[in-house]
């Protein structure tokens, strides 16, 4: 459809005196119009300039669109009849204290402040220091009973609550509360040296180094015009695929365990290991930290280098095969998977899910085929979706991921790779510009929005982890589901706590 929004490149910075500053209803007409017809919201932010807010909304289609506009104080809530803004439009009302009217579920993302000390829209019951100190959804009936789960879990897992409104062992619904670790990432990106920054970036979801280092280095490069050469790019590829891997495996033998089926948990988790070991020999840390870097890589890879990781995936390949096979063709595993938790196609685009849970939906959208960087454009990425929506799709979708990645970087790893390594910071970003960045990360779009001002200080750093689109997938996977499928669904999506509480 005939927009005014502007066409931008993933990864390509753009003169912010280009992007088209509508009038709000315009802009808020268009930006819907797009959505309704199909399109995605990749980001929808407020940021500070001069004595004003303004609002930038990023869209997807089959290209990347973008505009802005001056943010209003209140505005009819977009999410009443477009429901993808509706995460977005709460993240603007906690952090500007820009009421979008008649928003649907209005209620805090992470609890903090918002960036400008004006009364909250939350009502007089908000305390900053105390997330979950609201109303929560309930449902009226004697038979009718709630289960806490939460924040506090066993172990090492990371703080969150998860209220079950029940009928008996059914669930209604299932509301999930995060914010309880808000660490202000988008503000500490702001103000901390160039050396820092790509150590936070990688740190914003540790299981997910490589994918936001990646998203970080993209939009430096694209500000400072500091290209990576073809070797780096190959390099680049390998980690992020080797980091899809580690999580695949992982999250197929967590499945496994949740059914109690010992051997492919037991298989799995001696595998993760060994994937993790090759992001290891590859640059020093099981989780690719430090690998990416504005510019390139850290490390180089040598022939010797290539010979053992090519030797390890040949060994590990028919093991992943065996336990794929062993997992799917187990009739009490497949009992257990199939038909739990399933999301309809319909309610996954409304909610935006993306990654191993929208194409488990049907949605094939795959960042790498669709808006490809680093050596992506070079490989066949197929479309591949499932239909059923279910516990079975979302683990199949991850089986099929396994071995495509392992080919990927089978095929990588066949021919010599030369790159000049780099340790240096970048200079300084382009003034008044603009960049986005997204790429598949293991759990779906990652995508990192930089502005910087006409002195070139960045000016706005937006962080966008799938996990933000992808929380409502669990507790819409819950609605008519036994309670005691929710750790099995769970685990089907497993999502990031500190992926979420930036």
């Amino acid at each position: 459809m005939q927009t005014d929004f502007l066409e931008i490149g993933n990864g390509k910075a753009v003169d912010r005196h280009r992007i088209p500053h509508l009038a709000f209803e315009d802009f808020r007409t268009q930006a819907m119009a797009l959505v309704d017809s199909g399109g995605k919201v990749v980001q929808y932010f407020a940021y500070e300039e001069g004595d004003g807010i303004k609002l930038l909304a990023v869209l997807r289609t089959d290209r990347l669109l973008t505009a802005g506009c001056d943010a209003p104080e209140a505005y009819p809530a977009m999410s009443l009849t477009c429901e993808p803004f509706h995460l977005f439009e709460r993240e603007l009302a906690e952090q500007f204290a820009i009421r979008p009217e008649g928003h649907p579920w209005l209620k805090m993302v992470r609890y903090h402040p918002n960036y400008h000390g004006r009364k909250d829209v939350f009502g007089n019951d908000y305390k900053a220091d105390i997330p979950g100190n609201y109303g929560y959804y309930a449902v009226e009936g004697e038979e009718i009973h709630e289960v806490a789960v939460g924040p506090v879990h066993a172990g090492v897992i990371e703080p969150g609550h998860f209220r079950f409104n029940c009928i008996g062992e059914r669930v209604l619904h299932l509301e999930i509360q995060l914010g309880y670790q808000h660490r202000g990432i988008e503000q500490l990106l702001l103000n901390v040296s160039h050396r820092r920054l790509p150590i936070i970036a990688e740190g914003i979801a540790g299981d997910t180094a490589v994918g936001h280092g990646l998203c970080y280095a993209q939009a430096i490069e694209a500000l400072t015009d500091k290209a990576p050469d073809d070797g780096a790019r190959i390099i680049r590829t390998i980690g992020l695929e080797l980091e899809r891997l580690q999580n695949h495996v992982g999250d197929l033998g967590a499945l496994s365990g949740d059914v109690a089926f010992l051997p492919p948990a037991n298989y799995c988790g001696r595998m993760r290991g060994d994937f993790l070991n090759m992001s290891l020999w590859l640059c020093g840390n099981r989780f690719g930290k430090g690998l990416v870097r504005p510019g390139g890589v850290r490390f180089p890879m040598t022939d010797v280098d290539r010979e053992t990781l090519a030797g390890r995936l040949q060994e590990l390949k028919p093991q992943v095969c065996h336990t794929i096979e062993l997992l799917f063709a187990t009739p009490s595993v497949r009992a257990r998977f199939e038909g739990c938790g399933a999301v309809s196609n319909d309610d996954a685009h409304k909610l935006g899910l993306v990654g191993p849970a929208g194409r488990a939906c049907g949605i094939a959208y795959d960042v790498r085929r669709e808006f490809p960087t680093e050596h992506y454009a070079q490989l066949n990425i197929p479309k591949n979706a499932k239909p059923t929506g279910d516990v079975y799709a979302r683990a199949r979708m991850r089986a099929d991921e396994i071995l495509q990645s392992m080919d990927i970087v089978e095929s990588l790893l066949e021919n010599p790779v030369l790159t000049q390594c780099v340790e240096t910071a970048p200079g300084e970003p382009a003034p008044s510009a603009m960049v986005v960045t997204l790429n598949e990360a293991w759990r779906g779009e990652v995508s990192h929005c930089v502005l910087t001002d006409d002195k070139g200080q960045i000016v706005r750093y937006k962080v966008k982890d799938p996990s933000f689109h992808n929380w409502n997938g669990l507790a819409m996977s819950l609605r008519d589901t036994g309670i005691s499928d929710f750790p099995l669904n769970n685990k089907s999506y497993n999502l990031s706590y500190c992926g979420f509480d930036l």
